[in-house]
């Protein structure tokens, strides 16, 4: 525990059995209760692995659910097992799990309720590894999601994230898409709801085992991302009620 706050990190897992336990041995024990494994329907031996590692919280998906509906399940489990502060740490390895104790310190002693892991603060994107279109339309979308949201986070699109309980209570999550687009929905939820959001300098890696989406698949969350942020204009703006901002 940390503070007296239960720590529970959620692993939402897809084909990870070749990273999971270096990702696991990583986990700082000292300060995390729990850790729950969520496995959406990997074709690998993910579980068996979650297994032999001892992980205690492990939630195997009949059909896959996409990388939202993984998060989803994470979330509800984290919460039913009355967590206090949740981190969602990717099992592929490409977060260090180091950066879990700064995470749980900035959420624990009230500085603010939601952190990020962010690649762009620094160097660490480009100098781990990250393809460099990805790189410059992170940087697109971040400008024009700033602009529309009126905030300045470094970026929106890290899958590193922290949560102090009541932001996972007090949005509803469990309506938002199953996608990929799941994690900004969450940022336009949170921001909506009047909770601030910090952010810490994450070193990234990006190797062959770690998950990432091809071009379409992005050209895809790009469109969907500047949609949001639109939905989320207007609402502020009082010309449009977006379904998911509804508390």
């Amino acid at each position: 525990m940390y503070q007296n706050k239960k720590v529970i990190v959620v692993l939402p897992a897809y084909n990870a059995a070749k990273t999971l336990e270096k990702t696991v041995n990583d986990i700082p024990k000292n300060i995390v209760d729990e850790l729950v494994l969520v496995d959406d329907n990997s074709s690998d031996s993910t579980i068996d692995i979650a297994m032999k590692i001892g992980i205690k919280h492990i939630i195997k998906h009949e059909k896959n659910k996409g990388y939202g509906g993984n998060q989803k399940t994470c979330y509800k489990k984290a919460l039913d097992l009355e967590a206090d502060i949740v981190i969602m740490l990717h099992p592929d390895y490409q977060y260090t799990p180091l950066l879990i104790e700064s995470m749980v310190a900035i959420i624990g002693n009230g500085l603010y309720p939601v952190v990020l892991g962010s690649r762009i603060l620094g160097k660490g994107a480009l100098l781990g590894g990250m393809p460099l279109y990805k790189y410059i339309a992170n940087r697109m979308l971040t400008f024009i999601q700033n602009l529309l949201l009126n905030q300045k986070l470094s970026e929106y699109h890290t899958g590193y994230r922290a949560y102090q309980k009541e932001v996972l209570q007090r949005i509803n999550f469990e309506n938002n898409s199953d996608d990929f687009i799941f994690d900004n929905e969450i940022i336009a939820q949170i921001f909506y709801a009047g909770f601030e959001i910090g952010e810490i300098t994450c070193p990234t890696k990006y190797f062959k085992e770690a998950s990432s989406i091809g071009f379409l698949r992005s050209a895809k969350y790009g469109i969907g991302v500047l949609w949001v942020s639109l939905l989320y204009r207007l609402t502020k703006m009082g010309i449009y009620q977006w379904r998911l901002l509804k508390n």
